[in-house]
C-alpha cells in the first residue's frame, strides 16, 4: 500500500469576504498598493501572493462586485495567523471603498488540475511564454500537461503587462502542492502565476 501524502500546510490562503459596490477591471496595481500600504511586509515577502478578485462578467471598465466576492491572500502560516486576527478592515482601491469581513484559512490541496487566471509574459508571443514556463517548471520538478489560454493585458506603472491564462493537468500530488506554494513567473502581488484547483482541462 502506498503511503498517504502528508500535506505541507506551510503555505495557505487567507480568505476575506468583501463588501463593496465595484472595482475597475484593471485594478491589480491599485489593489497591490492598497494592501501594501496596510501591510508593508507584503512588498518584501517573496512567498506572498494576491489572488485575482473575481468580478461580475462584462465589457465595461468598471465591474460590479458580487455578494460572494472575496479577497484571497496566499501567505505562509505565521503570516496567516496575524491576518486571521483582523476583522472589519476598510480599504480604498482606486477610489472605490472595500470592507473586509472576518477572514478564514483555506488549506491548499493537491489537485491534479490547476489553473492560473494570468501568468505574466514578456511579450505577446505564446511560444515564448510556454518556453519560459517549461524551463521554470523543470527547475521546480513539476511535470504535467500544459494548456495556454487567452492573452490579456493590464496597466502597471504606466506600462502594459501582457498575461496569459494557463492550465496544468495530470499533476502528481507533490507537484501540485509545490506549484501552488511557489507560483509561476513574476508579479505574484498583481495576481499573476497564482494557481487554484480546476475541475477540468476542457475550459481553458
Amino acid at each position: 500500500m502506498s503511503p498517504v501524502l502528508a500535506l505541507d500546510n506551510s503555505v495557505v490562503d487567507v480568505v476575506f469576504p468583501i463588501t463593496g459596490h465595484a472595482l475597475p477591471r484593471d485594478h491589480a496595481q491599485a489593489l497591490k498598493q492598497a494592501l501594501c500600504a496596510q501591510w508593508p511586509w507584503l512588498a518584501t515577502d517573496g512567498q506572498a501572493a494576491i489572488h485575482p478578485v473575481k468580478l461580475v462578467p462584462g465589457l465595461d471598465a468598471l465591474a460590479l462586485l458580487s455578494k460572494r466576492s472575496s479577497l484571497l491572500l496566499r501567505v505562509d502560516s505565521p503570516r496567516a495567523d496575524a491576518l486571521l486576527a483582523l476583522a472589519g478592515l476598510d480599504l480604498v482601491v482606486d477610489g472605490h471603498p472595500l470592507h473586509l469581513g472576518s477572514a478564514h484559512r483555506r488549506e491548499l490541496q493537491p489537485h491534479a488540475t490547476l489553473y492560473a487566471y494570468k501568468v505574466a509574459a514578456e511579450s505577446t508571443d505564446e511560444v515564448t511564454l510556454m518556453a519560459s514556463v517549461a524551463q521554470e517548471l523543470a527547475e521546480m520538478g513539476v511535470g504535467g500537461e500544459r494548456v495556454c489560454g487567452k492573452r490579456h493585458s493590464m496597466q502597471v506603472e504606466g506600462q502594459v503587462v501582457n498575461t496569459f491564462s494557463l492550465m496544468l493537468h495530470a499533476l502528481k500530488p507533490d507537484q501540485s502542492m509545490r506549484l501552488q506554494q511557489r507560483g509561476l513567473g513574476a508579479s505574484r502581488l498583481l495576481g499573476c502565476g497564482v494557481f487554484v484547483p480546476h475541475k477540468s482541462a476542457a475550459a481553458v
